[in-house]
C-alpha cells in the first residue's frame, strides 16, 4: 500500500519512516496545480505543492495508524507557517488520504491532539490528488550525504545535541 505525508523537509522525514517500517520512502511533491513541478519552483512557493513523502508499506507489518503516529511525532503540528527553519506552503503539513478510513483516522488523531494540547493543529487533511517524484539527488539524501544531512538536522532545529 501507499501513504502520503507532507512533513516539511522531505530529506528529514525519509529516514524516520524507514526506521519505523516503511518498505520504501520516495521524496516528491503533492498538493499543487502544476504538472511535473521542479524542486526550485516548489521551494520558492511558485507551484502550490508541498514537499511530500510517499511511503510503500505492508499494512500487516506496519498499520497506517502507526505511520500516522510516526508522522505526528516528527513534526511541529502547531506551526502554521512551515516546519522549523523551512517556511512557506511547500513546508506546511498535510496528510493526503486515499481512503475514507485514512481520512477518519487522520482527523481523529488531529482532533485528539488539539483537545489534549488546547492548541490549534495546523495539518491539512486532503484527498490524494497526485504525486510527482522529486529529482534523484533528493532520494535517500541522508545516505548519500550523511555529514550534510546531520548538519541540516541541527541547523533546522529538528535535532539538538
Amino acid at each position: 500500500m501507499r501513504a502520503y505525508f507532507a512533513g516539511g523537509c522531505f530529506w528529514c522525514m525519509t529516514p524516520v519512516f524507514k526506521l519505523y517500517g516503511a518498505d520504501n520512502v520516495v521524496c516528491g511533491y503533492s498538493g499543487g496545480s502544476e504538472a511535473a513541478p521542479a524542486y526550485e519552483d516548489v521551494k520558492s512557493q511558485k507551484t502550490g505543492h508541498r514537499e511530500t513523502v510517499m511511503l510503500e508499506y505492508d499494512p500487516a507489518v506496519v498499520p497506517y495508524g502507526t505511520l500516522l503516529d510516526v508522522f505526528l511525532a516528527n513534526v511541529d503540528p502547531f506551526d502554521e507557517g512551515g516546519q522549523f527553519i523551512d517556511r512557506g506552503r511547500s513546508y506546511t503539513l498535510a496528510v493526503y488520504y486515499v481512503s475514507e478510513e485514512e481520512r477518519q483516522l487522520a482527523e481523529s488523531r488531529i482532533e485528539a491532539l488539539e483537545r489534549d494540547s488546547g492548541k490549534p493543529v495546523h495539518i491539512a487533511v486532503e484527498p490524494f490528488g497526485g504525486f510527482y517524484e522529486a529529482e534523484e539527488y533528493h532520494q535517500d539524501y541522508y545516505l548519500k550525504h550523511p555529514a550534510e544531512f546531520e548538519q541540516e538536522l541541527r541547523d533546522s532545529g529538528r535535532k539538538r545535541d
